[in-house]
């Protein structure tokens, strides 16, 4: 007698039998539930005779089927019927199920040649059942997703000739595009220029545009205009339902993403941002120097790289505090700015540093912008007064890698900084003991 699996597994309800569908290109898994070895080779041998790969197990007693089938999956299972030694009311009933009820075929222990044929029809039958399974289930997915996408009003549905005519609305869609009725909006033309484009086309139909396009396809995102002006971002995703007129027609679902990319838009800016300045972060900085050095790579162009330190920030936060010492890197922040072309970039290093990105600048353009940030932050006008320190880096002379470069950048710095502290503490000392120091 041969059984599927899966026959046994919805007739007897075992949650335990998860059983996938076999093939011939796989090991073909076998129960056996016989009490004769012999019968068991002759079936085996039968089946592999058949280009089956087998791999049987025996089972002798009600214990050792019911914890087999527990514990491993079989795609057949082949079970002596009747079979008197079986006294155990649960293993009787288990295969008398088996056997009622799930049961694909007989075969007569004259007949065992017969055997390859059962297990194959079962197998398909068991294939055939599953595909009509999966079938049924994206078919009730597809339904109630349709029943959804018409009551949500967050969404748009439209049907429209292949020249992008409407054909009919929901009053979601005409909600969203701001008309007054469905007759309004049908005679408007929103969808005409993306199905008379072969490509947009394609992306809205989920269709890969040529030969070498991928499998899976990013939905169709365009601007579609409101009857007030405004502009919408809208998310398209259509299929061909049938013929119109002896034209093919197209049911699109729209929804309206413009409010998600603008909040996508602004975390996108926020991850970029030092959240105390509003100067783009090191994460930032990085990114902005690895793309100034591949256009320079094209373009064969030099771009500077500026590094600056606040000078005696500590002794700033322990005289007047730390909301003085923040607004001291938020002063040099905006003078950053202030000094800065459209195209170059300002951004906090960390702590008391920052960074500035001039593109296509040389060593002395970048020295005068650096002596101008230093005379603008001194000659602010602020409260204490503050200066800085600064380094120059030069693609591709000081560095060819990001790495490199911002070390050479912070080199420089810290050679000024001692440069500085050097002058400060000769210029602390007598006149008596700068000559004695330099062995006059």
């Amino acid at each position: 007698m041969a059984l599927t699996s899966r026959d046994y597994v919805k007739q007897a309800e075992l949650p335990w039998a998860l059983i996938g569908p076999a093939s011939r290109r796989r090991t073909l898994r076998v129960l056996f539930v016989h009490g004769d070895a012999a019968v068991v080779e002759h079936c085996v041998r039968e089946l592999r005779s058949a280009h089956f790969k087998v791999s049987a197990d025996v089972v002798l007693t009600p214990e050792q089927f019911l914890g087999r089938l527990k514990t491993k999956c079989y795609d057949v299972v082949l079970a002596e019927h009747p079979s008197a030694n079986w006294q155990d009311s649960q293993a009787l009933e288990t295969l008398a199920k088996l056997i009622t009820e799930g049961a694909a075929d007989c075969v007569g222990i004259d007949h065992i040649g017969h055997l390859p044929v059962a297990v194959r029809r079962a197998l398909s039958e068991n294939n055939l059942r599953e595909e009509r399974d999966q079938t049924e289930k994206k078919l009730r997915h597809s339904e109630a997703r349709y029943r959804a996408l018409v009551g949500n009003l967050n969404y748009g549905i439209c049907r429209c000739n292949s020249k992008g005519k409407f054909l009919d609305v929901n009053q979601a869609l005409v909600t969203m595009l701001g008309y007054a009725s469905r007759d309004e909006l049908m005679a408007a033309n929103h969808a005409s220029e993306m199905l008379c484009n072969a490509s947009t086309r394609a992306q809205l139909l989920g269709q890969p545009s040529g030969s070498g396009g991928e499998d899976n396809v990013d939905p169709l995102e365009i601007e579609w205009k409101r009857k007030d002006g405004a502009t919408l971002k809208v998310r398209l995703s259509g299929r061909e339902v049938g013929k119109e007129g002896g034209m093919a027609s197209y049911e699109i679902i729209v929804e309206d993403v413009t409010e998600q990319r603008k909040l996508e838009s602004h975390l996108r800016q926020e991850a970029a941002k030092d959240s105390l300045t509003g100067l783009a972060n090191y994460r930032h900085l990085v990114e902005t120097v690895d793309t100034e050095i591949k256009r320079s790579e094209r373009t064969a162009r030099e771009f500077a790289l500026l590094f600056l330190d606040l000078d005696g920030l500590k002794n700033i936060n322990d005289r007047f505090g730390h909301i003085v010492g923040s607004q001291a890197l938020c002063r040099l922040a905006d003078v950053l700015c202030i000094c800065s072309r459209n195209i170059d970039t300002p951004a906090r290093f960390g702590g008391d540093e920052f960074a500035l990105v001039l593109p296509e600048t040389g060593e002395l353009a970048a020295n005068l912008v650096a002596q101008r940030i230093c005379d603008s932050l001194e000659n602010d006008g602020r409260e204490p007064k503050l200066s800085v320190s600064f380094g120059v880096a030069i693609y591709p002379k000081d560095g060819e890698t990001v790495d490199f470069l911002l070390g050479a950048a912070d080199a420089a710095l810290y050679s000024m900084k001692a440069r500085t502290r050097n002058s400060r503490n000769l210029s602390s000392q007598t006149p008596e003991f700068r000559l004695k120091a330099s062995g006059e």
